[in-house]
């Protein structure tokens, strides 16, 4: 295929490629061939070389073994020589040994002697060593005679531990030495053991009286004699760990090594001692009445539990107390962190009633009520959320007792969340609510109205965010368990804040309401309606009622939404005293009085009431500016008509009514949130001033409207 596809100088190219190919093969199966040669000539002489090296290694094998052969039997020739001579060596090395013995036995009561009053325990060791061989061979006079003395040197020894024992104060080392060496002279360990904890226990009395030393003393009746200690709760912990625990646990180690593991007494007697310490410890803490320094209290507690944890495991038992004051101690903070919020609240509405009552310089103005608002909300806010971060000390990861079940769950539930938290929204929506519900002290001035309309708003905002906010930031700090105690749900604590806001919203309309009333009514009760003169103007009292109703509209929507307003009339300024204008012809009422004629109009106006809706005066207010301002213009239309309903009126006094009554249509109407409550409060005001009224003569609209303008 090659030869009839390829062309001729392929073909010959290609011969020339393989011929090439086929020399380079050639002449690496030459190179294979003589380097395998070399290797199998280089293998051959080695084996050679190895075969004459062996031949000479058992020839010498061969002499080795004749070798050992005749060292043997030479050793065996000296020993069977010697062998006497050893067994006289050995015997004579036994009778010096013994001899040895022999006179350290004889030497021992001059080292008992010598040793007992400066070095008791090699006294002890000594004798201890010889005990056992002077009573094997008690029956021979010579060692009865060293046992005799022996033993009249250790009880001497004895009594003198046992008087050292009972009147000197010793340290732990020193007591645990003592007692030690009494039970190796046999001492009886009942007593010993008794003696042991008497002495301990009044060197741990000791420790604890310094420890008490530092707290204030207190009279019978209970007053501090003595002033608080200068130094802090971690000084004291310290000094109660390092001395008392450590001295408690070092004696409580020496005591189960001495006497064993049967601690009948150990246990009482150690449980007593704690008993006392904590309740010194619960002093000291007691003494912490302001806040302090958070993190040292928890260093603190942190540490007192870290180092009895050791004691625990000698007293299980005292387990439960020492868990119970450090919960008390973290109960104890977070309270007074609640009463501490509790008075920065009081103290930062103590700061806004003296920014509302202060006076301004003329132009220039105070902080208005979005900026006091702001600041209270934000700090009361800031406050609470550092008191969090403080409290969360007690659940820090490094903090020992915070493992603790107690710490893990109902101190993050029945302490924070419920005991500060939720305790401190319900305390302020309460305190918030007082100033509506509680009647203030005789001769203490009550809140201003501004300060209400800005609580309500406080109360409001945390129903619709701050409560959800802070319950989430308190569950995300202190997680619950699921199978902890019940919680207070959010809604239910919304619901408490809405109906604060709602309590002093209300008030805030009664107060403001009463407020205009009362000039409404000193105007209609000071007044002479039967010689008054024909009216030329609207009374002073009207346009400062305006005046009055305005600045609450202003001062309210500072804080609330505008609200809705029904559809308004094209015709609203123009609707005063319809009972007039719809039903009575000019000269009605002509000098020609008649009896007849009040009781039309008395007539119309029922009438007109069977078809106007009902007006409920102190209807609950709704969250929003023409709400607050409709119950403050009913509540003062309504003491306005009650006023005029108890006063006899002549014709100038109607037309004066009628004058005031068209002014306060003019300017109230836009205010409320349905302008037909005004209108049907001031028709009940022109009904009931028409029926009091013993000339009734109405003023004409044209000219009570020329009155008003000017006015």
């Amino acid at each position: 295929q090659v030869r009839s596809e390829c062309p001729l100088g392929q073909l010959l190219a290609r011969e020339a490629a393989l011929g090439r190919e086929i020399r380079a093969l050639d002449s690496d199966m030459q190179t294979l061939l003589y380097e395998n040669y070399n290797k199998f000539i280089s293998a051959t002489d080695t084996i050679r070389k190895m075969k004459v090296d062996f031949r000479h290694m058992e020839a010498e094998m061969d002499d080795l073994a004749a070798n050992m052969a005749a060292i043997s039997a030479s050793s065996a020739r000296v020993s069977a020589a010697l062998q006497d001579r050893h067994r006289r060596g050995a015997q004579l090395a036994g009778v010096q040994a013994l001899l040895r013995k022999l006179q350290a036995l004889l030497e021992v009561p001059g080292r008992l002697r010598r040793w007992a009053g400066t070095e008791p325990a090699r006294a002890l060791r000594c004798y201890a060593r010889a005990r056992a061989v002077l009573r094997h061979y008690r029956h021979l006079p010579s060692f009865r005679a060293i046992e005799d003395e022996s033993h009249a040197i250790m009880a001497d020894l004895a009594r003198r531990l046992r008087t050292r024992l009972r009147e000197e104060t010793l340290d732990p080392k020193e007591l645990t030495e003592c007692v030690e060496m009494l039970l190796q002279l046999e001492e009886p360990p009942e007593e010993l053991s008794e003696e042991f904890l008497s002495q301990a226990g009044a060197r741990l009395e000791a420790e604890l009286a310094a420890l008490e030393a530092e707290l204030p003393t207190s009279d019978p009746s209970g007053v501090a004699t003595t002033p608080p200690p200068a130094s802090d709760i971690l000084d004291f912990v310290d000094r109660g760990s390092s001395a008392f625990v450590g001295t408690l646990c070092q004696l409580a180690g020496s005591y189960r090594t001495l006497f064993g593991e049967d601690t009948g007494r150990l246990e009482p007697f150690a449980a007593a001692l704690a008993t006392r310490y904590f309740a010194l410890l619960e002093r000291r803490l007691a003494l912490e009445r302001g806040l302090g320094d958070t993190s040292l209290l928890v260093r603190a507690l942190d540490r007192f539990h870290r180092r009895l944890q050791a004691l625990l495991e000698l007293l299980p038992a005292g387990a439960s107390a020492a868990a119970e004051l450090v919960a008390r101690a973290a109960r104890e903070r977070v309270d007074r962190y609640l009463r501490a919020l509790q008075t920065f609240f009081l103290g930062c509405l103590g700061d806004v009633r003296q920014a509302l009552a202060a006076p301004r310089p003329p132009g220039k103005e105070g902080p208005g009520l979005p900026d006091l608002l702001a600041t209270l909300a934000a700090s009361v806010l800031g406050q609470l959320k550092a008191v969090l971060a403080y409290v969360q000390l007690f659940t820090a990861r490094d903090v020992a007792f915070a493992s603790l079940p107690y710490f893990k769950g109902e101190f993050c539930v029945t302490a924070v969340r419920e005991g500060l938290v939720v305790a401190f929204v319900r305390w302020l929506c309460r305190t918030a609510r007082g100033f509506a519900d509680g009647p203030t002290e005789k001769g203490a001035p009550a809140a201003p109205p501004a300060l209400l309309l800005l609580l309500a708003r406080l109360c409001l905002d945390y129903e619709s965010s701050t409560i959800s906010y802070i319950l989430t930031l308190t569950d995300e700090q202190f997680p619950p368990q699921d199978l902890g105690p019940p919680v207070t749900p959010g809604p239910a604590l919304c619901a408490e804040a809405r109906a604060a806001a709602q309590r002093l919203l209300d008030h805030y309309v009664q107060v403001q309401g009463a407020a205009v009333a009362q000039m409404l009514r000193k105007s209609v009760e000071t007044r002479d309606w039967l010689g008054t003169v024909e009216p030329r103007n609207v009374r002073a009292v009207m346009k400062r009622v305006v005046e009055d109703i305005t600045a609450i509209d202003v001062q309210v929507g500072q804080l609330f939404e505008e609200g809705v307003r029904r559809a308004q009339s094209s015709d609203s300024s123009r609707r005063a005293f319809s009972v007039y204008s719809s039903s009575r012809a000019p000269g009605r009422y002509a000098p020609s009085y008649t009896p007849s004629a009040p009781m039309d109009t008395h007539l119309l106006s029922n009438i007109q009431k069977l078809f106007s809706e009902r007006i409920d005066i102190f209807s609950p207010v709704e969250f929003n500016k023409v709400s607050v301002l409709t119950g403050i213009i009913k509540i003062s239309l309504k003491t306005l008509l009650e006023c005029v309903r108890l006063r006899t009126l002549g014709r100038f006094g109607l037309q004066q009514v009628q004058v005031d009554g068209h002014y306060l249509q003019l300017y109230l109407w836009r205010f409320a949130s349905d302008e037909r409550v005004v209108q049907g409060l001031l028709d009940e005001v022109a009904a009931s001033a028409a029926h009091r009224c013993l000339d009734p003569v109405p003023m004409e609209h044209s000219v009570v409207e020329l009155i008003c303008e000017r006015g």
